[in-house]
């Protein structure tokens, strides 16, 4: 699995609140539309900056505070390839596997805002193309790989019938 794009730099805590803003709870029927608002109180702008495929890189503790699905899933709908950062939200975490929304954790300190980034997580790495740098990533159990390449869990279940750890 390879995958490429711009990074979007966020800081640490960075709260499902302010993935999938809290005072537009009326959209949580319309993720589409609420996804369009993706990141607003972190980065105003973000949603219209932000292309089909780039990446959010942020630091410690992404996706703190209440465990709405809403947040993973208005960051996949907008089409984030996936989030890089130093440390995840546990619940966060989960609900983003189960959608099928590629979490990474490694040091996000030597990425910039507008690098171009290549993730392959066969190879445990990330190119950053604009540095000619490479960093190494934290491995995800082969499970969750599997989840994540069937498109989440509800997707695997179906594939499967089941829950398949191998």
């Amino acid at each position: 699995m390879i995958k490429q794009g711009k990074a979007w730099k966020f800081g640490d805590d960075i709260s499902t609140d302010h993935i999938a803003p809290g005072r537009l709870f009326h959209l949580r029927t319309n993720l589409p539309e609420l996804a369009k608002h993706v990141l607003e109180d972190a980065d105003p702008e973000f949603a219209a900056k932000m292309s089909q495929g780039d990446f959010v890189v942020a630091g410690n503790n992404f996706g703190l505070g209440s465990s709405r699905e809403h947040a993973p899933q208005v960051l996949k709908i907008a089409g984030v390839n996936a989030v890089l950062a130093k440390s995840f939200a546990r619940i966060f975490f989960r609900n983003a596997i189960n959608i099928g929304l590629l979490l990474v954790e490694c040091d996000t300190d030597k990425i910039n805002e507008g690098d171009e980034l290549e993730l392959e997580l066969s190879t445990g790495m990330i190119k950053n193309k604009t540095q000619g740098t490479e960093i190494k990533i934290t491995p995800l159990p082969d499970v969750m790989i599997k989840i994540l390449n069937d498109g989440g869990l509800a997707k695997h279940i179906e594939k499967y019938g089941d829950f398949q750890l191998v």
